[in-house]
This record gives structure tokens, C-alpha cells and sequence, in this order.
């Protein structure tokens, strides 16, 4: 059974941040600089919230609110859902879909060991099933015999 560990282990536990005090502009540019959804939000090693390209819209444009002249701490989440690298794949899948979030911090025990996207999740799933399809192919073929 996959657990987050070994995903984070697989693709890296480096993380975007940001301060709470930045402006939405330098979010969205380090955004698209990143080619990442979403960051968290940090003060030193402490997580304050999550921004993701979602709040921007949602909360930004939607609102009248401007890039430059709006603080990253007035549109993020701040309350942040989070798994341990111990949990599994799956249970990491149910959180996303049940609180209908795409990015999901991990941490192990107190510190931040990265960040889990859905696409991270969604890859990790086909590469599974990719190794069962060769597992039950090799099986049924006899091994290459």
C-alpha cells in the first residue's frame, strides 16, 4: 500500500511559499513562474493557510479586489487540511474529493514534509494500475516462457 511518504519520497518534498503579507500579484506571478495551483502560505516554518489559483478567482476577482493592493492573508484559506506521510494513497484521494481540495500539505509528525497535488495522486494511481496491467500480463503469458 502506497503511502504519502512514498510519493513525496518519488517526486520531492519541495514546496512553494509564500508570506502572508505579500500581495496577490507576487502570489499569481510566482504561480505561473512555478507552473504550480497553489502555494502555501508561510510565516518562518509555520504554515498560516493555502492560496490556490481558485481563491484568486474566488475571492479576488469575483470581489472587485485588486492583485496589487490585496494582501495574500485577506484571500487564503487559512484553515488548511493536512495528512501524515503515513497515511495512504487512498485515504489521501478520500480527504481531496470529500472536501473537494486539490492540494493537500503533508507533514511528518510537526514539520512539513511537502505537498501533495491531485495530479500527484491521480499519477501515482496510473502508475499502479499500469504495473498491475504488466503483473497480470506476465502472468497470463507464462513469464515469457
Amino acid at each position: 500500500m502506497t503511502t504519502l511518504r512514498d510519493i513525496i519520497r518519488k517526486k520531492g518534498g519541495e514546496v512553494f511559499s509564500i508570506a502572508p503579507d505579500a500581495t496577490v500579484f507576487e502570489a499569481l506571478k510566482m504561480l505561473a513562474e512555478r507552473n504550480t495551483g497553489a502555494l502555501l502560505v508561510m510565516s518562518g516554518r509555520k504554515v498560516e493557510g493555502i492560496l490556490s489559483e481558485r481563491d484568486c478567482v474566488r475571492r479576488l476577482d469575483l470581489h472587485g479586489r485588486t492583485s496589487r493592493d490585496t494582501k495574500v492573508s485577506e484571500i487564503m484559506t487559512s484553515k488548511v487540511l493536512y495528512a501524515q506521510v503515513n497515511q495512504t494513497l487512498e485515504e489521501c484521494v478520500a480527504i481531496m474529493l470529500d472536501k473537494n481540495i486539490r492540494h493537500l500539505p503533508v507533514f511528518d509528525g510537526e514539520e512539513l514534509a511537502g505537498l501533495i497535488s491531485a495530479r500527484d495522486a491521480l499519477a501515482e494511481m496510473v502508475d499502479q494500475q499500469k504495473f498491475m496491467i504488466s503483473q497480470l500480463e506476465h502472468y497470463i503469458t507464462g513469464g515469457g516462457r
